[in-house]
Order: C-alpha cells, then sequence, then structure tokens
C-alpha cells in the first residue's frame, strides 16, 4: 500500500503544470535610487510587482534603496560579482568601464522616449548592448525609459557657452564629457546626495531628473535658476540587471515572465513620466525658481561638443560604434515616417 501511494504521488508530479513545481525565488534587489523615490524608485517596485504577479509569486523581489545594502555606484560591480543577484540603475553611471552604456543611458541630442524604446526592443539595441554586459557576467533588462529632462540647476544665470567654463557639476555620462569639453567639471554624484552637494556650494550647477522628482529633492531651495531644454538627456535608461549565473538559473518561462515584466514597465514609465511636470514648475516657480532656456548660442555649442565626444567615443570602443551607427539609422528611418505622418 505504501509503496503504492509513492507511485500514485510521483505520477500526479510528473503530470504538473511545469509552472507549479518551479521552486520559489526570493531575490534581493539593490538599486542606485532611494527605494520610495518618485519614477525612479517606483519603476523598479512597478516591475517587481509584475513579475510576482505573472509567476504567481515563484518571482519574490525584496528591494533595497540606495545604500541599504550597496553603495549607489557600487551596485553593477556586486551584481557582477555575484555579491546579489539583482540591481537596479540609471545605465550611464556605469559607461566609465562600459562606454555603450553611456549612450544607452542617454545620448545628448539623441532620440526620443518613443524612438529610444522601439531601437532598444526592437531594432537592435539590446542585442548590442548586451554584448558588452557579458564580459560582466551580467544579463541586462532595460525596464524604465524617461522623458527628456531639464538642463538642470544653476547657481548663477549662464548667458553664453563660456559660462561653462571652470563650473562644476553634477552630471554624468555623455553629457558630462560634453560639458568637460566647454570647461566645466562634471561630477558623479548619487541623487539622495544632490541636494547637499549643491546647497553647501560643493557643486555649482546640477542636473538629476524630471521636475516633479527635482522639486520633491527640493533642489529648487539649494539653485535659483532652472534651466531647459534637457539637451544632455531627451530620454534615457533605467535598467534591472541579473547575475548571469543567477539568470542561467532562471527555467526559460521565468526568464520569459522577467522579460514580459520589463516591458510592461516600460510601458508604464512611458504613460507615466510628464504628467505632473507642468504643476510642479508652477509650484516651483511660485517658491522664486527663474526657469530659462538656454541661448542658441549655447546650444549650438552643446551640440558641437557632442559631436566631438561621440567621434572619441566611437574611435576608442568598437561596440559603441556599432550601437551609435545602429541607433542614428533607427533615428533617420523615424524622422522619414514622422514627417511623412505629419499633419503639418
Amino acid at each position: 500500500m505504501r509503496n503504492k501511494l509513492i507511485a500514485v504521488a510521483l505520477s500526479a508530479a510528473v503530470t504538473l503544470p511545469a509552472a507549479s513545481v518551479f521552486a520559489k525565488e526570493n531575490l534581493d534587489v539593490v538599486s542606485t535610487f532611494p527605494k520610495d523615490m518618485m519614477f525612479l524608485g517606483e519603476g523598479l517596485t512597478h516591475f517587481a510587482k509584475v513579475a510576482g504577479e505573472i509567476s504567481n509569486g515563484d518571482l519574490d523581489f525584496t528591494i533595497h534603496g540606495a545604500g541599504d545594502m550597496v553603495p549607489a555606484l557600487e551596485v553593477f560591480s556586486a551584481v557582477s560579482q555575484g555579491s546579489v543577484p539583482v540591481g537596479y540603475d540609471w545605465m550611464g553611471y556605469w559607461g566609465g568601464r562600459i562606454p555603450v552604456a553611456n549612450l544607452a543611458g542617454a545620448l545628448p541630442f539623441g532620440p526620443s522616449p518613443e524612438v529610444a524604446v522601439d531601437w532598444m526592443w526592437e531594432g537592435g539595441g539590446r542585442e548590442i548592448v548586451q554584448s558588452a554586459y557579458d564580459k560582466h557576467n551580467i544579463k541586462f533588462l532595460p525596464c524604465v525609459v524617461v522623458a527628456a529632462e531639464p538642463a538642470g540647476w544653476f547657481r548663477k544665470e549662464m548667458n553664453t557657452p563660456k559660462d561653462f567654463d571652470g563650473l562644476r557639476m553634477r552630471i554624468g555620462g555623455l553629457g558630462g564629457l560634453v560639458v568637460a569639453k566647454l570647461g566645466a567639471s562634471p561630477q558623479v554624484i548619487p541623487g539622495g546626495e544632490v541636494y547637499v552637494s549643491l546647497d553647501r556650494g560643493r557643486i555649482d550647477a546640477a542636473e538629476f531628473s524630471l521636475p516633479a522628482i527635482d522639486e520633491s529633492l527640493q533642489l529648487y531651495k539649494a539653485a535659483d535658476y532652472y534651466y531647459f531644454p534637457g539637451w544632455h538627456q531627451p530620454s534615457s535608461f533605467n535598467s534591472v540587471l541579473i547575475n548571469m549565473d543567477v539568470w542561467n538559473e532562471f527555467s526559460e518561462t521565468q526568464q520569459s515572465q522577467l522579460e514580459a515584466a520589463c516591458r510592461s514597465t516600460v510601458v508604464w514609465s512611458l504613460t507615466n513620466a510628464v504628467q505632473n511636470q507642468a504643476d510642479a514648475l508652477e509650484r516651483m516657480e511660485a517658491e522664486g525658481t527663474k526657469v530659462r532656456r538656454f541661448s542658441d548660442e549655447i546650444l549650438t555649442a552643446l551640440e558641437e561638443a557632442t559631436d566631438q565626444v561621440i567621434a572619441d567615443e566611437m574611435e576608442k570602443d568598437e561596440t559603441f560604434k556599432r550601437a551609435y551607427e545602429s541607433l542614428e539609422a533607427h533615428m533617420e528611418r523615424s524622422e522619414r515616417w514622422n514627417e511623412l505622418q505629419s499633419l503639418k
């Protein structure tokens, strides 16, 4: 009788659907952003929620904000080395070690969020970027696209390109390399430390994110001038990083579930990025913020410097060159399509 019961139990287990026999995965995720940060932190929360729902709870994430488990700017190394299984970032933080992450993180004078997403997910972008991440034992999932941001907060008026000379500015990625061409000193500072650095005069200017997020950090109390347009970051990606050894242990179904959760989060970000920005601008203006646009002279100088930076990066790194040429072609095709569809 006992042997018969065991045989029945084994038979039942074999015939169960595959999803029901997956081991439950409890995964720590370390972030470059504070856990509760508006939009940026919320993107990771949305990803984790969707992954849990579509896996029936088999993929369970415990989120740790910046510095809770790993310092913000050490997230990449921690995931690469396997100290933690999963991370979440702004891709441009890692441009010093992976040049193509700078391009995907934010390309100055680059694509709109819709075009960037199209290239990344359907235009070959993911495959090119992943080839660089493979060397660091990381699976990368581009899950949040951020809309165009302001050019940043400045403690003084910016009237000509010469005003960048000697400027200490919190700005990362390719944008940082561009302002350096104009004589500025770019600084990479985690989001949670930007206000103190700007308020205490350690830096003269800072860009961080969308107006509603900048407002939540009270950056309007640390600098008077808020400049537009966001030349440095017309779109940008935040990504989920998974140690490749961990990724390879997932079943194909679980991998597909994680990719589906990521694409769901992309849609979430496209539909949640800009709704509150006008209100935030009005509130900050009421508090004394002076909203300005860069002059054509400044924008021209920044664009010329961008061309120099892109040429430099293409010469130094073959993957960057391949990605840039792919994205540029994608942007040109998109521009022609949009022109043909224009009603004006």
